[in-house]
């Protein structure tokens, strides 16, 4: 994004809109520090710019892969649908994607207020490789790691994003490790992240990973989601 400072009146309303802090007011004008701007067009669409100082510029590479995972109404070519990450994990009564004997698991690292840069993926990446997860084919995040599905390809590492959901199944044997992998990674990265995990639910009712979580010290949000008149898969 730019803000045309022969324009800009300095009214603020870009500043308080912003969801990472890029836009200060300095000398009576805005100013987007580029380091931080996520190119979310948030300020663009949203922020009412009485004199219309505020103008969207077509985007290069590398700084083009901002937008994707920071606009939160933009479609991703390869997802074909708005957001971040693929169609939401919690439909899986019609998707099927995870089976009686799998979890989902989806981490998504950054939000608004805080992002992430795209580097800090691999930080999860190094060490889940060597549980040999699957990771979702059509993810956003998949798509930018290298061929070895470890690393994140060079010249998009130092990018900084809104937020960058990993999505990827596990055998439910191989819970106890992805949990253990969460920890570790806690104690070194450098921005916020949450970790959602889709679980069937048991034919009388109980939720097995819930006890699971809560012996590894997690706090636990259930959430559940009944999609009527899709059938099942």
């Amino acid at each position: 994004m730019e803000i045309r400072e022969d324009l800009c009146v300095g009214c603020g309303k870009c500043e308080i809109i912003c969801p990472v802090q890029a836009i200060k007011i300095i000398d009576n004008k805005a100013v987007i520090d580029k380091n931080l701007c996520v190119e979310c067009s948030i300020c663009y669409r949203n922020a009412e710019c009485p004199v219309n100082a505020i103008k969207s510029r077509r985007l290069k590479w590398p700084r083009i892969i901002r937008n994707p995972f920071s606009d939160v109404i933009g479609t991703h070519k390869l997802t074909g649908i708005p957001g971040r990450g693929t169609e939401e994990m919690k439909t899986n009564d019609v998707t099927n994607r995870f089976g009686t004997d799998e979890y989902g698991i989806s981490i998504e690292l950054g939000r608004p207020g805080v992002g992430t840069q795209l580097k800090n993926i691999e930080l999860f990446t190094t060490k889940l490789s060597q549980i040999g997860v699957e990771y979702e084919p059509m993810s956003p995040v998949t798509a930018i790691l290298t061929e070895n599905k470890i690393n994140i390809k060079d010249d998009i590492r130092d990018e900084r994003v809104l937020s960058a959901i990993i999505e990827f199944k596990i055998p439910k044997n191989k819970i106890n490790q992805v949990l253990q992998v969460i920890k570790e990674v806690e104690k070194e990265i450098d921005t916020v992240f949450s970790v959602g995990i889709v679980s069937r639910v048991m034919e009388d009712g109980s939720i097995p990973i819930i006890d699971i979580l809560d012996q590894q010290g997690f706090k636990v949000n259930p959430n559940a989601k009944i999609n009527i008149g899709l059938g099942r898969a």
